[in-house]
């Protein structure tokens, strides 16, 4: 591995938000995305950081990995990651993070009792892409750094994932409907498109999700040279 490669810290997975020691917040994610995004890095010769959140995969070969639960613990390590690198470094954030936690994870398992209903207040996890985004911009990182999200969404992502790499300031952000057949959860496939910075947009078919974290990657190096 060349001194000058690129290094990738990758978020995979979900997180789970804790309501009481037995029971959480969660969502399906398996991580296969986000593992297999850090194992096509890996094999282009990066070094790789993945940032997984609670999964049954197998680390890629030549990945450096690091197990989360929580968002904020999700944001913690990879905030840790990005800052650590030096040169070129590209942050792919792929994780189904949860968007929210409860206000207070009670600490012995809560009773059923006699109740018929009971209210659950939240409170905002933290945007970890925002957050990145926002100490970029300060300077807070030594590494060039680039910056690849995702919008997985229900029906026509293009809208949402337009404002996102707006309002995030991304370089560019994989876009897919997570409903659509052979799309999203727990399947080997997808059907994604990446909308760029400048404006353009990359269609691409149904393949497997290798073959699209090999052109995540390779897309991301390509940016990296302009």
């Amino acid at each position: 591995m060349g001194g000058n490669a690129a290094e990738f810290v990758v978020t995979a997975g979900p997180t789970r938000e804790y309501l009481d020691p037995v029971r959480f917040l969660s969502n399906p994610s398996t991580g296969r995305m986000g593992f297999a995004v850090a194992q096509a890095a890996a094999k282009r010769g990066c070094r790789v950081t993945l940032v997984a959140g609670p999964v049954s995969l197998p680390t890629p070969a030549g990945v450096k990995r690091v197990d989360v639960t929580s968002a904020r613990e999700m944001e913690k390590r990879a905030v840790e990651a990005v800052s650590a690198a030096k040169g070129k470094c590209v942050f792919v954030a792929t994780a189904a993070v949860a968007d929210w936690r409860p206000a207070r994870c009670a600490a012995a398992k809560l009773k059923k009792g006699a109740s018929r209903s009971m209210t659950l207040r939240l409170v905002r996890n933290p945007d970890i892409l925002r957050s990145v985004s926002r100490k970029r911009a300060r300077g807070a990182f030594r590494a060039r750094l680039r910056l690849v999200g995702f919008a997985a969404e229900t029906g026509d992502p293009s809208k949402e994932a337009m404002r996102k790499l707006r309002e995030k300031g991304l370089d560019f952000i994989v876009a897919n409907d997570v409903s659509a057949p052979g799309c999203g959860f727990a399947v080997p496939t997808n059907r994604a498109v990446f909308f760029m910075r400048d404006g353009s947009r990359v269609e691409l078919p149904m393949m497997s999700k290798l073959e699209l974290a090999r052109r995540i990657v390779s897309k991301a190096l390509e940016e990296d040279r302009r």
